[in-house]
């Protein structure tokens, strides 16, 4: 590809991004658009017995404790017994870093905090495998 090419695919770039006003609009119609094909979702998996699906009803109504973590530090007994209302406790997580999202004290995904309706809630942006979390519990 030649200095040409590349300025010709640059510039092609710029327009499609907006930050060429000059540049010829790109407009496609929905109608020119083809749907790619997709190859059909399969379920290889035997159906569950009734006695497995009795085990699984039972497990899935099992209470956890959730819990969201913004971050942790390490202090004295003598700086802890010094706390009180106003004091700040300097955390090991820097500002727009991700939270731990813990379950029973177990990691299983980072995310941010959002506001829904004044209430606190948190986005899960990143789960944690479940091979990762297997192994963590080795």
């Amino acid at each position: 590809m030649g200095t040409t090419d590349d300025q010709k695919l640059a510039d092609e770039w710029a327009a499609a991004l907006g930050q060429d006003p000059l540049a010829p609009s790109t407009d496609v119609d929905i109608d020119d658009v083809l749907a790619a094909p997709l190859d059909e979702l399969k379920d290889d998996a035997a159906p569950i017995s009734v006695d497995e699906r009795r085990k699984l009803d039972t497990i899935m109504d099992i209470p956890v404790t959730i819990s969201m973590e913004v971050g942790r530090s390490q202090i004295s007994i003598r700086n802890l017994l010094q706390l009180n209302q106003g004091s700040v406790v300097e955390l090991d997580r820097i500002a727009g870093e991700s939270l731990d999202v813990m379950v029973n004290g177990t990691l299983i995904a980072h995310g941010e905090v959002v506001v829904v309706n004044d209430k606190f809630g948190i986005r899960l942006t990143d789960v944690i495998s479940q091979t990762e979390r297997i192994k963590k519990l080795r």
